[in-house]
């Protein structure tokens, strides 16, 4: 059986988001660790994802949600290691501009965001997107999973898929999580 490896956003803690309710509900799985400094340094957050999947044996599936899916984007180019699926819950598009309280396009220019990879991923991958996701165009996102080779599932009009949209438990989650083998 693989190990879901969470892999949070730039966002702080949040004890209701859906991944950290995945977390308990999956004991077996590991969360990528929060940085507590260089939070924004993109090579910094790709650094620790190595780390933390070189100390996991057998196969993995990701779990990743909003700044977390362009981690494993800029981890994908720049690592080999056999992933068995991952899902992309919720992509910050970080080439627009973001609402008040997020980094600006400079800021995550600055700290090696910017571009955005379009390689083809090299696993398998589930790119679940919203309709009305304040923080990536849906048309935006649908190009994600062309590029990246993603099947696309649209989840609906749930925000940013988020608590502060209405979102604490995601049973969706273990749904796509299971198809891609967890």
């Amino acid at each position: 059986m693989p190990t879901v490896v969470i892999v949070p956003g730039l966002r702080d803690h949040v004890p209701d988001h859906w991944q950290t309710l995945l977390a308990t509900e999956l004991p077996d799985s590991v969360t990528v660790p929060r940085m507590t400094t260089d939070k924004l340094s993109c090579l910094a957050w790709v650094a620790l994802i190595q780390r933390t999947l070189a100390d996991i044996e057998g196969p993995v599936v990701l779990a990743a949600h909003s700044g977390g899916v362009m981690m494993i984007a800029h981890w994908a180019q720049r690592h080999t290691r056999p992933i068995h699926g991952a899902l992309l819950a919720a992509p910050a598009d970080l080439e627009l501009p973001m609402p008040t309280g997020y980094p600006t396009i400079d800021v995550l220019q600055a700290n090696g965001w910017l571009p955005v990879p379009r390689s083809r991923l090299p696993f398998p991958s589930i790119l679940a997107a919203s309709t009305n996701d304040p923080l990536a165009r849906f048309d935006r996102v649908q190009q994600f999973a062309v590029d990246w080779g993603s099947r696309l599932v649209d989840v609906g009009a749930v925000g940013h898929l988020n608590p502060a949209a209405g979102f604490g438990p995601w049973p969706r989650a273990l749904e796509l999580l299971r198809e891609l083998g967890a």
